[in-house]
């Protein structure tokens, strides 16, 4: 399996190389659904050359990204073309073997769960077989390498793949069961950029089934759980926040990234929600829908733990798709993460009823972007009302794609307990619909 995969990293390292050295890598970093006004190149050039001068990087209303990433760059910036093409790189490996670990532990609770004749008698073509398995690690490190979307974030520079980096490192630690390494990772992540604070709960679930501790609220072994890995995780999002404050000697980040990511001041077209909406509406009103619209990636982080407290990951990659959708300044990027994980649930397909319809919808709006785009901002035959259009279709169609595998997985898990050919107490052929 490790060449195959070095063979798969050797291929996308070249191809973004050679992107690199070409026209298309300026064009590239332009392009509003590659960079936002959070993770753009260009504004952490300009936080570099503001810290060079002496000058708080935050001092003015151009560079929102954190303090660890500015100085991280101010040592590598020649590099930075490597950098990034690392960071995909360690992500890739990173889910590799979370993936890998994680096929594990389905198996084994899967042969446990036989063993106690759990499943349906009917139900030995759901079964996931070792060989089906063996594959999965290699297609989701590949679906993220090799990905437009991942490569044009890699060429771009956009920080969004560091952010990445963070997510999946956290990822490869929870489902090793390194409590402490899960906490420093996900804390790490929520500094980076607010949301993933919502991967807590499935990470904790995760944690706590591998340690047989249950979820119940009148456990003890669950809430001093709860309670050590909440205290790793604020801990190190105190430690790292103060490291900040340490290194700039001054608390003007805080307002600059997370005030920046909660109030959306900057209305700069993206392949998010906010933008239109915001640019549209009247001053006074704008408070109360901006929390309204923060509180959709929040919102649904409880029914999904109640719903999903069996199946952790699958609430992981759930939130993950969430975040994508629903944050501030959302780019193509954010949706590569969730995207390779798709793989993870190819035993799902059977049970899809629109992935064709939404596939082609995904493609097409990514391919009328640039498109809509020229015809607004250059051509003038067109208004923002048209790229707004493909925008909401484009969210809308992740939304429905992340909609029918959740259908899909809970009519699995339906079927392998009660059996996959369902009858009325007449003897009749019965229809399962879910509510």
């Amino acid at each position: 399996m490790a060449a195959p995969l070095v063979l798969g990293i050797v291929v996308a390292v070249t191809v973004r190389a050679v992107l690199y050295r070409s026209s298309l890598a300026g064009f590239i970093s332009e392009r509003v659904e590659v960079a936002s006004p959070l993770n753009a190149w260009k504004r952490v050039v300009e936080g570099l050359a503001l810290l060079d001068l002496g000058v708080s990087p935050y001092s003015g209303d151009v560079f929102h990204e954190t303090p660890l990433i500015i100085y991280l760059f101010h040592f590598l910036i020649e590099y930075s073309e490597l950098v990034f093409m690392i960071t995909d790189v360690l992500t890739a490996v990173a889910l590799y073997l979370a993936v890998q670990d994680f096929n594990k532990v389905v198996f084994k609770k899967q042969k446990l769960l036989m063993e106690l004749d759990r499943y349906a008698s009917d139900v030995a073509e759901l079964i996931r077989t070792p060989m089906e398995m063996h594959y999965i690690p290699l297609k989701v490190a590949l679906f993220y390498l090799l990905n437009p979307y991942t490569v044009m974030s890699c060429v771009a520079k956009s920080t969004c793949a560091i952010n990445n980096t963070v997510i999946a490192f956290f990822i490869l630690a929870t489902i090793k069961g390194s409590t402490l390494l899960s906490a420093i990772f996900l804390a790490l992540a929520t500094y980076q950029s607010l949301y993933p604070l919502t991967l807590f709960a499935p990470a904790l679930l995760y944690l706590l089934q591998r340690e047989f501790i249950p979820v119940k609220l009148k456990s003890k072994g669950f809430w001093l759980y709860t309670t050590q890995y909440a205290a790793l995780y604020l801990c190190s999002l105190v430690v790292i926040v103060c490291l900040s404050f340490f290194l700039l000697n001054s608390w003007d980040f805080i307002p600059s990234v997370y005030g920046f990511i909660l109030s959306v001041p900057d209305l700069t077209p993206n392949i998010g929600l906010f933008w239109y909406f915001f640019a549209e509406m009247f001053e006074h009103f704008s408070l109360f829908f901006v929390c309204v619209f923060q509180i959709n990636v929040f919102f649904y982080t409880i029914p999904l733990a109640v719903k999903l407290k069996e199946h952790p990951i699958f609430f992981l990659f759930v939130q993950l798709a969430i975040i994508s959708i629903f944050k501030s300044y959302p780019t193509v990027g954010d949706v590569a993460l969730y995207m390779a994980f798709l793989p993870l649930w190819s035993h799902l397909y059977r049970f899809l009823r629109n992935i064709f319809i939404l596939s082609c919808v995904l493609i097409v709006c990514s391919l009328l972007f640039p498109v809509l785009w020229h015809l607004w901002i250059y051509a003038g035959s067109a208004n923002s009302n048209f790229y707004y259009a493909i925008t909401l279709t484009f969210n809308v169609g992740q939304i429905l794609l992340i909609s029918d595998y959740f259908y899909a997985f809970l009519r699995r898990e339906y079927y392998l307990t009660h059996g996959l050919y369902l009858t009325r107490k007449d003897g009749t052929e019965a229809m399962l619909v879910l509510k």
